[in-house]
């Protein structure tokens, strides 16, 4: 009876421990290869500079390449989580590739940081959305920033150009919603694949509309091709962008056509241009160190988006260790409901503070105007 009485305690404790693991684990899916790899590269570069530790409990990272293909995203997050048991997804490198891991997450009680930065991505909130976080600030508000600017200018027609995905679609959104109430008129709504190789003939109807300025709503080195065809094509006037040309490939790609272009992002960008004592630089300026003591040069934004990530999650694993051990639901949700917490957190994306309703955070005070200018992100003051 005793060696019977034992034997049912080891196969209960077995069951008890059964997805109880030693480590945090964090899987990853990013688009290093294909049409999104300018930004999914940043982001695998960014992985050695990441915490491994947190909590006392060691962190591993788990890290798939999507192809910058949705299909192949999602079936990285499924494999990710049923045979690795990922305590946390975080992926992929766009928004296109981050949305149809918001049914996955929400399915598998997984809580996903979407790397994408379409507002999408976190609203309107709901059942689903409840488990996933964007540290990228919403398109509507870096739209908005940027068309504030624009109208100050006394541009009253603005030439429209973005791409053809949910990216490009949620900027136009936005600005097609405000323009009329700041007495701008979008002259074209034009769109283009990150894979296009030719956009003459968008270019053509927006310069047809004779603007007194263009917005490109494009992400990495896709947004160089408008530009490019823009200034081929005779087009001397301004040239407006999204924070998601915010990466020195965009420069070096563009060269002397990408002067002059102004954008609405994030201080990690100007961070060298920012005061000392700015509570906006401590996070950059860390991050850039650890990431060029690695790989010798300066880091891009994309990359930072992770980095931000985890420093939510360092503050949050000690009260959710409380709930359960890694690679139990009970630990997954709390670590839900702890960054939800999140308040006043400075980070490579600018000030946060999670609500229930808000699960990004961000109000206009991340949004920085930036300039290409000589060759270099610049504030523009």
């Amino acid at each position: 009876m005793l060696q019977r009485a034992f034997l049912f305690a080891v196969a209960l404790l077995l069951f008890v421990l059964e997805g109880v693991q030693a480590e945090i684990k964090v899987g990853v899916t990013i688009g290093t290869s294909g049409p999104a790899a300018s930004l999914g590269q940043p982001m695998l570069k960014s992985i050695p500079t990441l915490p491994k530790e947190m909590g006392g409990m060691s962190v591993s990272y788990i890290v798939l390449d999507d192809e910058s293909d949705p299909s192949k995203a999602a079936m990285n997050a499924r494999k990710l989580i049923a045979e690795n048991n990922v305590d946390i997804l975080m992926g992929s490198a766009g928004t296109p590739t981050s949305l149809p891991l918001i049914d996955i997450a929400a399915e598998s009680k997984t809580p996903l940081f979407a790397v994408g930065a379409a507002s999408i991505l976190v609203t309107p909130m709901d059942d689903r959305k409840r488990w996933v976080y964007k540290v990228a600030p919403h398109d509507d508000i870096m739209a908005k920033v940027i068309l504030e600017y624009i109208a100050k200018t006394g541009a009253k027609r603005i030439g429209y150009i973005g791409l053809s995905d949910a990216f490009g679609e949620g900027y136009w959104n936005v600005l097609n919603a405000l323009a009329p109430k700041l007495g701008v008129t979008l002259t074209t709504h034009e769109v283009y694949s990150r894979s296009d190789a030719s956009v003459t003939g968008q270019v053509l109807k927006v310069l047809a509309t004779k603007p007194d300025a263009v917005f490109i709503a494009s992400a990495g080195t896709s947004a160089v091709l408008p530009q490019k065809a823009l200034r081929e094509r005779g087009y001397k006037g301004p040239i407006y962008h999204t924070h998601g040309v915010a990466l020195d490939e965009f420069i070096k790609l563009g060269g002397k056509d990408v002067e002059g272009s102004i954008f609405a992002g994030e201080a990690f960008t100007i961070v060298d241009d920012l005061p000392e004592g700015s509570p906006f630089k401590g996070v950059p300026t860390e991050f850039i160190k650890k990431y060029k003591d690695v790989h010798g040069v300066s880091p891009a934004i994309f990359g930072a988006h992770l980095y931000d990530y985890m420093i939510m999650l360092e503050r949050s694993v000690p009260n959710a260790l409380k709930a359960g051990k890694p690679g139990t639901p009970e630990f997954r949700a709390a670590i839900r409901d702890e960054i939800e917490k999140t308040k006043n957190a400075y980070l490579n994306n600018g000030i946060v503070n999670m609500t229930p309703a808000d699960h990004s955070g961000h109000d206009e005070r991340s949004a920085f105007l930036i300039k290409v200018e000589d060759g270099r992100f610049r504030l523009v003051r």
